[in-house]
């Protein structure tokens, strides 16, 4: 039986999450929808069992789940595409509890909470998002604490901010690190002065993989936050500082947004969250370091330093 399964696994997030189990020599198997992205991943690590699956199909959703404890779900869709996430969780859970999976671990964001009532966001927040994105994250969340209640399955959501680190180009970060090791302007959306947090990628597997070895985490949900709240512009700051170029940033604000997704499908979507830059939603995690007494976080300087190196490498 397999320790751990990683649906979706290509993304930042997941990398992060196997090498943290391929740290502890723990096995695992990564599912996705293309073959030749996990073996682009994972293709090396012989601790790694490669399985597609097709999340619309039950018979594949419970074969790639099948004989595996933990089912850590990653899976995204298309930022057009948000009324997909309840739909394929749904399909998901049902596979996953008639494959025998005992436990499911939702990657979450803090698009549920919608906007902030107090200046920083604990677990007992409420929930009440004024965005179709919020509202249809919420609903991927209740599916699965509800599975949890109903006893079909044990569940737990842990909910991140934005990210950013090696590698990491989902990131509202990358252009400016792209633009500081090969040159040219980065493209950022502002207001860039507004506090903001980012978590760094690498430090998530070993809360993940901590999270879901504790009975207790089960049937709740977690903040995860970032390193302390930072601006775009601090960040922006240092990254052009260590790359010995003179800052050029590109801004665009709302409006920009607005025009440029006339033509853009994704930049129109990011209208709705725009909240997230103007209104700072800063997560509290006393929670998390409470429960597992374990978590790590590297500092904006060191993780800063770190993907720079790493864009510098691969430019």
């Amino acid at each position: 039986m397999k320790s751990f399964a990683l649906f979706g696994a290509a993304g930042a997030i997941g990398r992060s999450i196997a090498d943290e189990l391929r740290r502890r020599e723990i096995a695992y198997r990564v599912v996705g929808r293309q073959l030749h992205r996990l073996q682009a991943e994972f293709g090396r690590d012989p601790l790694a069992e490669l399985a597609t699956w097709d999340p619309n199909e039950p018979r594949s959703v419970r074969a790639a789940a099948q004989d595996v404890e933990t089912l850590v779900y990653l899976v995204g869709v298309p930022y057009d595409q948000f009324e997909l996430h309840p739909v394929l969780i749904e399909k998901t859970l049902q596979g996953a509890v008639e494959a025998g999976v005992q436990q499911f671990v939702l990657v979450s964001t803090v698009y549920p909470y919608g906007l902030p009532q107090s200046d920083k966001v604990s677990e007992q927040h409420p929930r009440h998002p004024q965005t179709f994105k919020g509202r249809m994250r919420k609903e991927q969340e209740d599916r699965l604490l509800s599975a949890h209640a109903a006893g079909r399955i044990r569940g737990t959501v842990l909910r991140l901010p934005d990210f950013y680190g090696p590698g990491v180009e989902a990131s509202l970060l990358h252009s400016l690190f792209l633009a500081a090791a090969k040159g040219g302007t980065a493209n950022m959306i502002g207001p860039l002065d507004r506090p903001h947090e980012f978590v760094f990628v690498p430090d998530v597997g070993p809360v993940l993989v901590d999270l879901a070895a504790c009975r207790e985490a089960y049937g709740a949900w977690w903040n995860f936050a970032g390193a302390g709240a930072i601006t775009q512009r601090q960040i922006a700051d240092e990254v052009f500082r260590l790359a010995s170029r003179p800052p050029r940033i590109r801004v665009a604000g709302k409006l920009t947004l607005r025009a440029l997704g006339l033509f853009n499908p994704t930049l129109r979507e990011l209208v709705e969250m725009h909240y997230l830059l103007t209104t700072p939603v800063l997560m509290d995690d006393t929670a998390l370091h409470r429960l597992l007494r374990t978590v790590r976080k590297t500092s904006y300087t060191d993780g800063i330093r770190q993907t720079l190196a790493w864009y510098r490498q691969s430019a």
